[in-house]
């Protein structure tokens, strides 16, 4: 037993080794959350206080669970056979071997299929086109969202609210996919939980059983259950009716709680220490990851959220490096030197797997991938894919490929039913039928071809014709956006529960093309018509043919933070910190909105072991158009004692008026690096110009309309926002 605990600190000691009741361990950035769970395990078994049948320990991937399984079987080498008696898994996973034990009383045959992603909305096409519902009216995937959104709340249909006729309809179409679901005998994820809740809350025999079998249960990450799990929790745990022995040992750190948009309530933790009247709160403090400068930095941020439980992380290891801040003129600017120091870092010895650039949403990885490229980086895009490589992407350059040339039956096939216009697979195969006897592309074929499937094909061919001529003459950046809305990509993608992000990666491509425009200007022979589409169509294939590291290659880590939650680096560059870009603009509109944002932001400094770069831009090229930029509320968040400004960043006691420095007040840079002026406003002031007001504070002008008396400029004011403010009266002062 003392081998167990030899190499854990006293913090840790005291949360193995608590006495059989409800316990929080409040488990900061690596603290060695891990660790203390399954050594909790590994003593409770070893000291004969559980058998491995009277434990149930829940975590939220399956990777975790297996690594969990491989430390206990180091730990107990000679108990482990009987170990294997221990129900580890996930919510979902240990849902199934409970639902799979008892199918006759939960209504489900012994060999039920599980429904993924794919298999559902496959599923509710079905339901859709036998009940005769219009699947453009109501989308198949918007629809499986509802039902799933439904579920992890542990509303079913008969319990769901219609506020007006669309949701009534809705409500419907879940009731029927329901009753689809029992009749064939199969459950989705959703279901899963669902089921095992209802199953657990309906059958007290059962119940009790399982209260009296796992007096022991451990949770990892509670900071992200969502309502129906901490429900499911609670029946297990007997609180509303204490089972014998029964207790509930939770670790989670509410200060990395990020997935709200998932369902995750990190008011569960607080929750939990109140139901649960718990008197053991124990906080994992020290760090055994970072350096401490890293760990101040977090610390300091993260006391600005109101509503915590509380800890201060710290570590033995010293305080290393300071903080590196560069603010760009242009996102171009940023990537340049993001990626110029990566390959420092690598010349000095650090491993390209041990680099991380951080961004907040996937639409940002483009320029830095096209920098990586360029430099002949390798690079791996971790938990997603490459810019050009994106479905939504994909979809619109398709679309491109088919106004260029309409024989590119590849291209054709991949959008002709995209977004869905009733050309079904009998349509198509006719179609196909067509092409084959007439030995010409599907795009000639489809004049042929009779009946029904002859004119759903031919509003796709009138659809491709009808934007050859709308964009003829049309800038590039404007042929893409025009296409993005009359090809029904954006009203789709709209309907989509991740939607928001898909969006922003197509309003990147209208940024890529203007960038394309900037920096291939001098080579195109006509830069408004044919010749730049197809000179951005061959830039395009190229960034997306296999640039990206191969496996087992060494290679750059790009990830959005979400993505890099649970993972840690030796150095971190987290990019874009920019208002409205990190934290979110969406941020200021939701309730919690802006604790979030910080807690991501407080998760992306934790991921850094050594050297953490925090970058910014004074411009950043979006939807084609270039905006003028604060830095994020985040870095003014920050002890200034603890930042080094680095390249053409401010000195840190500037940092409410970044770009007090004059070195690019007044200037932007252009995609070649040549400084331009910045255009005029009214008043002798410039667009992207430094500016102070008496009420608001700091600001930049971003745009600027009228002459005279009536002249107006726009600002933006960081946390007190974008202002319209009349030159004759606000008393603007240039810094």
């Amino acid at each position: 037993m003392s081998d167990l605990l030899a190499q854990l600190n006293p913090q840790q000691v005291a949360a193995v080794t608590l006495p059989p009741q409800h316990a929080l361990i409040l488990a900061g950035a690596g603290s060695g959350k891990t660790r203390v769970l399954t050594t909790r395990i590994a003593w409770l078994i070893s000291t004969g206080q559980a058998s491995p049948h009277a434990v149930l320990a829940v975590t939220f991937t399956n990777k975790a669970a297996k690594e969990m399984l491989t430390r206990l079987s180091a730990m107990l080498p000679l108990q482990f056979g009987a170990a294997r008696g221990l129900w580890v898994g996930t919510f979902h996973g240990l849902c199934n071997r409970m639902l799979r034990l008892h199918h006759r009383e939960a209504a489900l045959p012994a060999a039920f299929p599980i429904l993924d992603m794919a298999d559902q909305l496959s599923a509710i096409k079905r339901l859709l086109k036998n009940l005769g519902v219009d699947d453009e009216k109501f989308p198949p995937r918007e629809l499986a969202y509802f039902i799933n959104a439904h579920k992890e709340q542990g509303i079913r249909a008969a319990q769901a609210e219609g506020y007006d006729d669309y949701t009534q309809r809705r409500i419907e179409l879940y009731a029927e996919y329901e009753a689809q679901c029992q009749r064939e005998g199969v459950a989705d994820f959703a279901e899963l939980l669902l089921r095992c809740y209802e199953l657990l809350s309906r059958n007290e025999p059962l119940r009790r059983h399982y209260q009296a079998r796992f007096c022991h249960i451990l949770v990892d990450e509670f900071q992200d259950t969502n309502a129906l799990q901490y429900r499911w929790l609670k029946l297990l745990a007997g609180v509303d009716v204490p089972a014998p022995g029964a207790s509930l040992f939770a670790v989670g750190d509410d200060d990395q709680s990020i997935y709200a948009f998932r369902g995750a309530e990190v008011g569960n933790m607080r929750a939990f220490e109140r139901e649960f009247r718990v008197e053991n709160v124990i906080r994992l403090e020290q760090n055994y990851r970072s350096f401490g400068n890293i760990l101040d930095a977090a610390n300091a941020l993260i006391q600005h959220n109101q509503a915590r439980l509380g800890k201060n992380l710290w570590t033995d290891a010293g305080a290393g490096e300071p903080i590196r801040v560069f603010a760009g003129f242009s996102d171009l600017d940023e990537a340049h030197y993001v990626v110029d120091e990566a390959r420092a870092l690598i010349r000095e010895g650090t491993p390209p797997r041990q680099i991380a650039l951080l961004y907040r949403s996937n639409a940002q990885s483009r320029v830095l991938e096209h920098q990586l490229f360029t430099a002949g980086v390798p690079y791996r895009v971790h938990g997603g894919l490459r810019f050009f490589d994106r479905q939504e992407v994909k979809h619109a350059l398709a679309y491109l490929r088919l106004i260029v040339n309409p024989d590119d039956d590849t291209a054709f096939v991949r959008v002709v039913n995209f977004p869905a216009r009733g050309i079904g697979s009998r349509s198509f195969e006719a179609l196909q039928g067509a092409a084959h006897r007439a030995n010409s592309s599907l795009y000639n074929a489809a004049a042929g071809l009779p009946g029904k499937a002859g004119v759903a094909v031919g509003n796709f061919i009138r659809l491709i014709e009808a934007l050859r001529a709308e964009t003829q003459g049309v800038s590039l950046p404007e042929v893409i956006e025009h296409l993005i809305e009359r090809s029904g990509l954006r009203a789709h993608y709209l309907g989509e529960k991740e939607g928001r992000e898909r969006l922003e990666n197509l309003d990147e491509l209208v940024s890529a093309a203007t960038r394309f425009l900037q920096e291939e200007d001098d080579t195109l022979v006509n830069p408004a018509e044919g010749d730049a589409l197809s000179a951005f169509l061959a830039h395009a294939s190229l960034e997306a043919g296999e640039h990206q590291a191969g496996e087992g290659q060494d290679a750059v880590q790009l990830m959005t933070v979400h993505a890099a939650k649970g993972l840690e680096f030796d150095a971190v560059f987290i990019t874009g910190l920019e208002q409205g870009l990190f934290p979110h603009e969406n941020s200021e509109l939701e309730r919690d909105g802006l604790e979030e944002e910080r807690r991501l932001m407080y998760v992306a400094i934790t991921r850094a072991r050594q050297r953490l770069y925090l970058t910014h831009a004074q411009t950043r090229l979006l939807h084609g158009q270039t905006r003028y930029c604060l830095p994020s509320r985040f870095i003014e968040e920050l002890p200034e004692a603890l930042l080094q400004p680095v390249g053409h960043a401010a000195a840190p006691a500037t940092y409410g008026n970044p770009y007090a420095s004059g070195a690019s007040a007044g200037r932007q840079e252009s995609a070649g690096g040549a400084e331009r002026a910045a255009p005029e406003a009214p008043g002798g002031f410039r667009i992207g110009q430094n500016v102070h007001h008496a009420k608001f504070g700091a600001g930049v002008i971003v745009s600027a309309e009228g002459h005279g008396a009536d002249a107006r400029v726009q600002v933006n004011f960081g946390k007190q926002g974008m202002k319209w403010l009349a030159l004759a009266y606000a008393k603007l002062t240039a810094v």
